[in-house]
């Protein structure tokens, strides 16, 4: 059984205990678990309780080239680009062995990346364990690697254009701390899938979950040697080297649009594909004739693993005939939202991912007051938590009244969670209003109209949009951002071609004389 399976289980001091007891700290490289070439090591920090919970290998850049080249040469030496009955069996193995590992997993998630035991029975582990390998393993077999087109030819001879659908290459896969497992799953079941090889750089404050999927590679499956490789760092610069290294082909970059450009840039140079998902400023659109209880549950659900999700809607925009008794209803809520220890079923809000990243978001709500927000309730440390958790990471659920939207509360990614409310008058201003943000990665709408609801959904430039509580995660499913919120479309058809280069091959069949 869990850890975390109910009150009864261990809180968050002994809960780390246990986990860093049975952690992975090596990395892979090629077919071998390994430390540091230096020997070098980094903490990982419980942010429940802001105690290091052990150790793990920090790559230096020689180990990174080591991985870089070890990529490469199984892409190029041996036939995993071009066996697919290899690649399903290997995907399947890995499938296998998670699911049998799935309880450690569980606790592993909870510990480092702080995320509400309860956020791990949906999207940050039984939801994609569920589908994000399973999926991409079956388009090995349904994917139409090859289609012919007619036509063409000269002087009477028939010509036959063959397209071709084949793997990058070496894929970088860079991947976030607030829903680890969920982002590497859905990058590598695609890129393996597809015949591509793997260099993996996990967070650095989340890096267990990638070691142990790392072991689990090594020990219990058939991956030819450099298919995959995990190489936890906290060092900017080494990682940057998967940026710079012309051996690599694609990077696949999940994190802040800061970030993001920067790999882009770094990148140019060697003329890498990029795919990535980016920050976001979501809006959920509330409609006078929407359900008011839906209404203030979607709002609440920005407070879910402490607003660390870049698809959270953290602007709410509401008609103005209901403003005033739905800002009354969210400040209710968001009082009401559980605070706490992670490890506890019924917590909603557990803590930040890091002091700096607090830090960051206290900041963020001073700024507000002085800008002219109009602060409804929060805006500080939460009081009265338990004292195993006073070294740890937590803010207050925070909403904030804005009827300027370019004030930087209501226009930055805060990470936190924090709901800016907005007022509107008829359905072009909500519209505009949504649309009045540098980012585009998701947003909702409720009405009592599903199509009027789907009418302002498709009017909203933003690449996921959820109508009437409507889902859009999915493994088969296309998700990804306009504007600064990224290039390219994680999961689906769309995500797995992302992996695949085009090849058009045309060849002449003499005409009979």
């Amino acid at each position: 059984m869990s850890d975390v399976a109910g009150r009864n289980a261990a809180l968050s001091l002994e809960l780390g205990r246990r986990v860093g007891e049975r952690s992975e700290s090596r990395m892979l490289i090629g077919a071998e678990l390994v430390p540091a070439a230096s020997g070098a090591v980094f903490d990982n920090v419980g942010p429940a309780t802001g105690q290091i919970l052990g150790s793990t290998a920090a790559a230096g850049a020689e180990d990174m080239l080591r991985a870089i080249a070890a990529a490469r040469r199984a892409f190029d030496e041996t036939d995993w680009s071009t066996n697919r009955s290899l690649r399903q069996r290997c995907l399947e193995q890995l499938q296998g062995a998670l699911e049998s590992e799935s309880e450690v997993l569980r606790d592993e998630l909870v510990a480092e990346a702080g995320c509400p035991v309860s956020t791990t029975r949906i999207a940050q582990l039984d939801w994609p364990l569920a589908e994000a390998l399973r999926y991409p393993a079956r388009l090995i077999d349904e994917f139409p690697w090859e289609r012919e087109l007619a036509g063409g030819g000269l002087f009477g001879d028939r010509n036959v254009r063959t397209v071709v659908q084949e793997p990058v290459g070496v894929v970088a896969a860079i991947c976030p701390s607030n829903f680890p497992v969920e982002v590497v799953l859905n990058k590598l079941g695609p890129a393996l899938a597809a015949g591509n090889t793997v260099v993996l750089k996990p967070d650095p404050n989340t890096p267990w979950n990638a070691t142990r999927l790392g072991r689990i590679i090594a020990e219990h499956t058939d991956f030819p040697a450099g298919v995959v490789n995990v190489v936890p760092t906290p060092s900017n610069e080494v990682a940057e080297l998967l940026a710079t290294d012309p051996r690599v082909d694609l990077i696949s970059f999940t994190g802040s649009t800061e970030v993001g450009r920067m790999l882009m840039r770094r990148g140019a140079d060697t003329m890498k594909r990029t795919f990535l998902e980016l920050g976001g400023k979501s809006a959920l659109v509330v409609l006078e004739d929407a359900d008011p209880r839906a209404a203030l549950r979607s709002a609440a659900g920005v407070c879910v693993h402490a607003g660390q999700a870049c698809a959270a809607t953290s602007r709410m925009l509401v008609h103005r005939s209901i403003f005033d008794d739905m800002v009354d209803g969210v400040a209710a809520a968001f009082r009401s939202v559980p605070v706490g220890d992670p490890v506890l079923p019924e917590t909603m809000v557990g803590p930040l991912i890091s002091a700096a990243q607090r830090t960051k978001v206290l900041d963020a709500y001073e700024r507000a007051v002085r800008d002219g927000a109009r602060l409804i309730t929060g805006g500080g440390e939460p009081k009265g938590l338990a004292p195993h958790l006073a070294g740890g990471h937590y803010v207050e659920p925070t909403v904030f009244v804005c009827e300027d939207p370019s004030l930087s509360i209501a226009r930055d990614e805060i990470f936190g969670p924090v709901l800016v409310m907005t007022p509107f008058t008829d359905d072009d201003e909500a519209v505009r209003l949504a649309n009045d943000s540098a980012y585009g990665l998701a947003g909702a709408v409720l009405s009592a109209s599903t199509d009027r609801g789907m009418g302002i959904a498709r009017r909203i430039r933003a690449g996921a949009i959820g109508v009437n509580g409507g889902m859009f995660y999915g493994a088969d499913a296309p998700f990804g951002g306009y504007k600064n919120s990224g290039v390219g479309r994680q999961c689906g058809l769309e995500g797995f071609q992302q992996y695949l280069e085009t090849k058009t091959i045309g060849h002449r069949v003499p005409a009979r004389g």
